[in-house]
């Protein structure tokens, strides 16, 4: 599955400087170690591989992100990738467990990720660690019915490229920007 994950990596295009130096520790970090998923919540080990994805409304962009209660942002939804198992299996888990519906993953991407990011957690320090995050996007639309996990969210919406963009730092997923501009460049 190592293998898989790296070919994922290298075959990823960066969109700015800060996705090519995460695309690199990623490679280095997927030479250097034998285990890529978490292990024992919250930390162990660390690194490990996490699935994002962006239910993105191609009508005009909106993407619905989920006001997450452990990380006390707006983020898009995603977990750890189990085991053994592909982050576009994670992806499809994941939907069904936080929001309830089937993943239709958007062209030009498909099964492939569109995005990378290499990022310190936030919380207590004892839970810290870093995550390898494959970000995916996911055709949705405004009007589809999601029945979100009332556990792990304490909300969720749709916001456009511009709320994003002006929503106050800490309030949002610090990289949802650059992953928006990058989508701009590569679909409709």
């Amino acid at each position: 599955m190592r293998d898989e994950i790296r070919a994922l990596v290298e075959e990823l295009s960066p969109g700015d400087e800060l996705e090519a130096r995460h695309r690199e520790a990623a490679l280095t970090w997927l030479a250097g170690t034998d285990d890529v998923f978490r292990r024992v919540k919250p930390r162990t080990p660390s690194p490990h591989l996490v699935a994002y994805f962006l239910l993105r409304d191609p009508a005009d962009g909106a993407v619905l992100l989920v006001d997450h209660r452990l990380a006390g942002m707006w983020l898009p939804s995603g977990g750890h990738v189990e085991p053994g198992e592909h982050p576009a299996d994670t992806v499809r888990r994941e939907l069904r467990e936080e929001l309830g519906v089937a993943a239709v993953f958007a062209p030009p991407f498909g099964e492939r990720p569109a995005f990378l990011t290499v990022t310190e957690t936030v919380g207590p320090p004892e839970h810290r660690h870093t995550d390898v995050s494959l970000w995916y996007v996911l055709d949705s639309h405004r009007d589809q019915r999601f029945t979100p996990d009332p556990v792990e969210f304490a909300g969720i919406r749709w916001w456009t490229p511009a709320e994003v963009n002006e929503a106050p730092t800490g309030t949002i997923e610090p990289h949802l920007g650059r992953m928006l501009a990058k989508l701009a460049t590569t679909t409709p």
